[in-house]
């Protein structure tokens, strides 16, 4: 959904925190899209009584973003403020937290849809989204669209959330139930997810309760207890990010670039523009004490991986003579050949912006057009 530039804007909102035993990095970038409707939430230490849980969320929005915007600045106070939340006294129980997340997401629904509706519905835009609350013993794994977060442990894919699609098979059952259709895997041929906040026009099922709409702003929820030993770190990120890489591709290619940088979610957002994602990218890498570290010997190793795509790069070019051979030359050479220590589910993709940095510097005849657009179709 959405037109496309002619040239990805790379540019990227980088920000980095720590607290309550965890740190995290995040990073998003508009891609292709015109407009960047994706936004973030990342807290450390909440309100009232709960300066030991942290909250972290991605949302990402469509035909607008108002509804991701507004989400990640009022969807916590919803979650923590509401009665199902708080419970009796003291800290809220597992049920509790579970509860409160399902209520707090109704609500800001509702909350919005009674705005756009003074507007005149002039809002029409809405948002997955998808987030963990971290406490000091549960991490609950929050979910309403195709976004997605997932748990590496004990260095494997631990757990994973399930996206939200309209031809999953209950989802296509509620859908059916409230008067739709799905087509080319689509609410009624057009809205790519069941499950998201606003998208009021596939809410006005009459006789049918908020969850029972073409569209349900009902997240799914899971509960899992904390392993200090094993627990290594979070990724959430919109499909952007899943598009064009797995569960444990994208578990494999974090864990193995961890010990090299420190801004790895930038990293992210690179390997998977250089992989073909034409979507808005965000992500957040939130990682327990447990996680790898940044190593001095494995930061040598990777400059050392990066002096040899340099030269090897050089060389590919000095070889062809006469005239200077394209960008998609070079990096299918360097594809057919057995290049050692490249990143585990990056690859050769993970290591572009190094390639393209190197071609475009020898290159006399550089042209601004061509430099990032022409190699996508290789991966």
């Amino acid at each position: 959904m959405g037109a496309f530039l002619d040239k990805p804007k790379m540019e990227k909102h980088n920000a980095q925190g720590q607290g309550n035993g965890l740190r995290y990095g995040l990073s998003s970038m508009q891609g292709w899209r015109v407009e960047m409707e994706d936004a973030h939430t990342a807290v450390i230490g909440l309100p009232s009584g709960l300066e030991t849980w942290s909250f972290f969320a991605v949302y990402d929005g469509h035909a607008g973003s108002q509804v991701a915007k507004y989400c990640c600045e009022h969807l916590l106070d919803h979650i923590t403020n509401n009665q199902d939340f708080k419970g009796s006294a003291g800290a809220p129980s597992v049920e509790n937290v579970k509860n409160g997340i399902r209520t707090g997401f109704l609500e800001i629904d509702e909350h919005m849809r009674v705005m756009s509706e003074k507007k005149h519905g002039a809002d029409r835009s809405g948002s997955t989204a998808v987030g963990v609350l971290i406490s000091p013993h549960h991490t609950y794994f929050i979910n309403c669209g195709d976004s997605r977060g997932l748990l590496c442990r004990n260095r494997k894919v631990y757990f994973f959330t399930q996206d939200h699609k309209p031809n999953n098979p209950l989802e296509k059952e509620r859908i059916q139930n409230a008067g739709g259709s799905v087509m080319i895997q689509r609410v009624n041929g057009s809205l790519a997810v069941s499950r998201a906040l606003g998208d009021f026009d596939y809410k006005c099922v009459h006789g049918k309760g908020p969850t029972e709409q073409l569209v349900s702003p009902e997240p799914e929820v899971h509960d899992i207890e904390r392993s200090e030993e094993d627990d290594q770190f979070i990724i959430l990120a919109c499909d952007g990010i899943w598009d064009v890489m797995g569960n444990e591709e994208l578990c494999d290619f974090v864990r193995s670039r961890i010990s090299y940088y420190k801004k790895l979610e930038a990293q992210c957002t690179n390997s998977c523009t250089a992989q073909g994602s034409r979507d808005n990218m965000s992500v957040i890498l939130i990682c327990f004490p447990n996680a790898p570290k940044v190593l001095p010997e494995a930061v040598k190793k990777e400059a050392e991986l990066d002096k040899y795509l340099e030269s090897r790069v050089e060389e590919i070019i000095k070889k062809q003579g006469e005239g200077v051979p394209d960008l998609v030359h070079v990096m299918r050479t360097l594809a057919s050949e057995n290049i050692p220590s490249l990143p585990p589910g990056g690859e050769l993709a993970s290591k572009r912006n190094i390639i393209e940095a190197v071609y475009n510097r020898l290159n006399p005849y550089k042209n601004d057009d061509t430099d990032s657009t022409s190699t996508d179709d290789m991966w």
